[in-house]
């Protein structure tokens, strides 16, 4: 039997607001356990909730971006459930009205364009954080992060395998972050996965059984989750058994999936009104003026690197992949005074990402500033150094704050473009291999590159290689 997968991702991102959702504590990553939990994220006797503007511009300003309905008016509600982590007994989120609803999401999957729906983006504040690795038979409580807000963002099952919920989930990234609501760092928990998981016979249009795998923090273990899971409903389909409805830890050591407790249900969680919250209303003006302040978005910006700078598909998706790369090639392509963009784009995509990556680095943290590299591309455009000579100079450019010019002044790079120096060169080598010469003149083509290489010995690497082509050609004639 033909199996068909169905996928549909709840994705958690932290929104950079400095106070929490409902109080005044601070976000900020990494402080002392239980440093950064007042009076009303503990839910103390006495002591109310108040919503954080910020996070509903943030949230407003999401809507916009993925084409989505931004509600007029829409309802906290308090989700109730009893866990260590959670100080009031109950979480504030939203349920039947959530603040963005009926949006959507292109991605392109192996050339192939798909509309994922997003069905809804609603509030909430997070939950605090159960230690067990430094309590032996003990579990600690860290309350820091309860609080802070949070935007779920729930798509549409419309996803059909492993690979689509990666594509969808590094887009999002990209946007939350172009967006600047979410700083998107995985490790820290800002941005984190649950997958619902379903397969069902080919042609069928009744969805089977799902599992939700729950916290999954990274794209590969998305990709490698999701894959287990499908492979484990399929064998017990295959075997007469039926999927449970549960929810499913992943396991990174073992790469597999493993049954965590019973999926609960909406009715589970017994959802009301907050009564401590009034319900939240948003003016067209309010959105007007947010829609004001959108950047750029990552569509767009691909398809303006497409036109303004002559790239194609791939390059520009991936040099808008983020802002902040987006923002560097632009620096690059302004400073390299006319240089060709595709050159730019060969540079940024190749040699210094490659670079970054050895390093560990992100773009932000790039020890070579756009500047300097545009002060490389355009010695290689004017031809002052070759390309092989470019590459001795990023180095000397990665590893110090020196100008490509100083470098190339100092290292006496600088290329020989002189004719009658190279033709001098030339005379010498042929001169000096003329057993070689009868070979070549006999029809052995390939010592074309021998006369190539004791060129470019003789030289140092510094002759023009076009020129010396062109004039090793005429002389061995």
């Amino acid at each position: 039997m033909e199996w068909e997968t169905v996928i549909g991702l709840e994705i958690h991102a932290q929104l950079a607001t400095k106070s929490k959702i409902f109080s005044g504590a601070a976000t900020a990553y990494g402080a002392e356990p239980n440093t950064q939990a007042c009076t009303v994220d503990l839910g103390l006797p006495g002591v109310l909730p108040v919503l954080n503007g910020e996070a509903v511009r943030m949230a407003v300003k999401f809507g916009l971006a993925i084409g989505a309905r931004v509600a007029p008016f829409s309802v906290f509600a308090r989700k109730n459930y009893f866990y260590p982590d959670l100080p009031k007994g109950y979480q504030i989120s939203q349920y039947d009205l959530p603040v963005v609803s009926q949006g959507h999401l292109n991605i392109s999957v192996d050339g192939i364009e798909k509309i994922i729906g997003i069905t809804r983006a609603h509030l909430e504040e997070d939950a605090g954080k159960s230690l067990h690795e430094d309590f032996h038979g003990f579990t600690g409580i860290d309350l820091n992060r309860a609080g802070t807000p949070l935007l779920e963002i729930v798509s549409e099952p419309d996803l059909r395998s492993a690979k689509e919920a990666v594509v969808y989930m590094k887009k999002l990234h990209a946007l939350v972050r172009y967006l600047e609501i979410c700083d998107g760092n995985m490790q820290e928990g800002s941005f984190r996965c649950d997958a619902n998981v379903s397969v069902r016979p080919k042609g069928q249009e009744k969805f089977g059984t799902r599992a939700e795998i729950k916290n999954l923090n990274s794209f590969r273990f998305v990709e490698r989750a999701i894959n287990y899971e499908i492979e484990r409903q399929i064998e017990i389909l295959e075997n007469g058994g039926q999927v449970v409805q549960e929810t499913r830890l992943y396991d990174a050591n073992k790469d597999e999936t493993r049954s965590m407790r019973s999926k609960e249900e909406a009715n589970d969680y017994r959802y009301f009104p907050d009564p401590d919250l009034l319900p939240l209303e948003i003016s067209s003006n309010f959105v007007e003026d947010v829609r004001k302040g959108l950047p750029e978005l990552p569509d767009e910006k691909r398809d303006r690197f497409k036109s303004q700078y002559g790239l194609n598909d791939y390059d520009a998706t991936v040099l808008t992949a983020t802002r902040e790369l987006a923002d560097y090639y632009e620096a690059v392509v302004r400073e390299s005074a006319g240089s060709d963009p595709k050159l730019c784009a060969n540079w940024v995509m190749g040699d210094l990402s490659g670079a970054l990556n050895k390093a560990g680095l992100e773009i932000e943290k790039c020890p070579i500033e756009a500047p300097r590299l545009a002060g490389l591309i355009r010695r290689i455009a004017d031809s002052t150094i070759s390309g092989k000579l470019a590459k001795q100079v990023f180095e000397a450019l990665w590893e110090s704050g020196e100008t490509a010019d100083a470098i190339i002044e100092k290292q006496g790079l600088k290329q020989i473009t002189d004719t009658g120096a190279i033709e001098k060169i030339i005379d010498e080598i042929i001169a000096a291999n003329p057993e070689q010469l009868a070979q070549y003149k006999a029809g052995k083509d390939k010592l074309f590159g021998f006369f190539v290489g004791q060129a470019m010995k003789a030289t140092q690497g510094k002759a023009n290689p076009q020129q010396l082509n062109d004039l090793l050609k005429k002389k061995l004639q």
